[in-house]
């Protein structure tokens, strides 16, 4: 089998001298899957980043190679091109599928011009013969609709299209790489595995190399041909899935493999009071249209929910994207209207003030899917920590405050000293959703509506958040709304 890519001896710095990447080396062949497994800051998405010279400035290749050879493309060493042969490269031999599409695609661009843009950087076609080829991409990764789907907007789309526009606009020049970066992370079960059953069908086709990104090892298991495990910057083990699955020589690698979630429910008390009671509970959104957008219709959103959650006890709430599950919490907090009844410890929300349900509010909180987007970038944690506390506890000195967060941090594993003076963006995924879930709890709620809380969460951080959630909810008798759409974790 013809080795399309051959790292050796990666070394990758930060410009003060720091190495994040310690001489790596692997290789990926033709028509198979190669992936590269790890947790967050392993160096998994630098070494692949790196292969297309997509790395941040202030990081550089400061030794290594990487020999690259398409059918069209004799043998090279990457690090060696220049920056314009390099972008010539881009999108034609070698493409990335990135992480979230969301913020990979254009947001003021529609999809025909965004596949356009990369068949007009790399072919002739223009016109007519340059939009049959968008259709005939979107019709390559499946998609419904294609020429209304060429017309809309990527807000317009769901996840699972969105991520299939990523993978139109990587295949458009018929790469013989492709770089998928966690590609199915946020996406729903089923639609992963619609994902990954169009990616397999690709490969087929085209008889491309796949360098595959990912935390998830139970679905490289099913997906990749040979697998590299990173930690901390190197290779601690590599061979066929089958080899390195069933018979892990590293004790990383068992690390990875036994961070599935465990463990049994709590165990209600007898007599347990009611803390959520929802009867016949409805959420329609208007549909609007004509020149004066009167109301033509309605989307129904949660059609006749009902459920009772007891003081200490865990309701999941499962579905795909568009099932309603977001649309009841959001009912539940306030956040849009809704036909039935909702009733949170002891009140009923349709009859209760709008200033008596904003005091109401501290003792049942959200917790958000994606904490970077859920904390203010512009607050440090302490900031960000004293706001509702500030606003619900008034009457408190700033000394009960701090004391108050500190303990509260401590319970999180989390250092108060190092935390409080530092921005979101100074820590790790699994960390910023742990200061989101401390940031709910030291206003002492009874209520968390968890809403996707470790879906973007390594399988090892995703571990340690939910065990900490079900310490705090046995230390505390808090109940949980825990909305999901991964089966293994509710």
């Amino acid at each position: 089998m013809t080795k399309i890519l051959e790292i050796e001896n990666l070394k990758i710095q930060v410009n003060t001298g720091v190495t994040l990447v310690d001489g790596i080396s692997l290789t990926v062949e033709q028509g198979k899957v190669t992936a590269l497994v790890g947790e967050s800051g392993s160096g998994k998405t630098l070494s692949a980043m790196s292969i297309p010279q997509l790395l941040s400035p202030a990081l550089s290749v400061v030794s290594g190679a990487c020999y690259f050879q398409g059918l069209d493309f004799p043998r090279q060493d990457l690090y060696k091109m220049s920056e314009q042969d390099i972008i010539a490269l881009r999108g034609k031999h070698i493409s990335v599928v990135f992480q979230e599409p969301m913020t990979a695609l254009n947001p003021l661009h529609i999809v025909e011009k965004q596949i356009s843009e990369v068949l007009e950087r790399h072919t002739n076609l223009n016109g007519e013969a340059l939009y049959n080829r968008v259709i005939e991409l979107l019709q390559e990764v499946e998609m419904p609709d294609p020429h209304k789907k060429a017309k809309c907007y990527p807000h317009e789309l769901s996840g699972g299209q969105r991520q299939r526009i990523m993978i139109a606009i990587a295949l458009a020049n018929k790469p013989d790489l492709l770089i998928l970066d966690e590609p199915t992370t946020a996406l729903d079960v089923t639609v992963q595995a619609q994902i990954l059953k169009l990616l397999q069908h690709i490969r087929e086709k085209f008889n491309m190399g796949m360098l595959l990104i990912s935390h998830d090892l139970d679905m490289v298991a099913h997906t990749a041909d040979y697998i590299y495990v990173m930690n901390k910057g190197k290779i601690v083990e590599h061979g066929s899935i089958k080899q390195v699955m069933e018979s892990p020589q590293d004790a990383y690698t068992r690390y990875l493999i036994d961070a599935i979630p465990s463990g049994q429910p709590p165990t209600i008390p007898q007599g347990a009071q009611s803390v959520v009671s929802a009867k016949n509970v409805h959420v329609k959104y208007p549909i609007r249209s004509g020149f004066f957008k009167r109301i033509t219709d309605y989307v129904q959103a949660a059609n006749d929910i009902n459920l009772d959650l007891k003081q200490g006890e865990t309701i999941g709430i499962v579905g795909e994207s568009g099932s309603g599950k977001s649309t009841f919490a959001n009912a539940l907090l306030g956040l849009v209207s809704y036909e039935g009844e909702i009733i949170v410890l002891g009140d009923d929300l349709h009859h209760i003030s709008h200033k008596d349900f904003r005091k109401k509010r501290a003792s049942f909180q959200p917790i958000f899917q994606d904490p970077y987007a859920a904390l203010s970038p512009r607050m440090t944690v302490q900031q960000i920590l004293l706001e509702g506390l500030n606003f619900h506890h008034p009457q408190q000195n700033l000394a009960e405050k701090m004391t108050l967060i500190r303990t509260t941090l401590s319970e999180m594993s989390m250092d108060p000293d190092i935390t409080l003076p530092k921005y979101p963006h100074e820590f790790s995924g699994g960390q910023r959703q742990r200061i989101a879930i401390a940031r709910a709890l030291v206003l002492k709620p009874k209520l968390l509506i968890l809403d996707e809380p470790t879906s973007a969460l390594d399988r090892t951080v995703q571990k340690q958040v939910l065990d900490t959630l079900k310490d705090l909810q046995k230390r505390y008798q808090l109940s949980y709304l825990f909305i999901s759409h991964d089966l293994s974790v509710v």
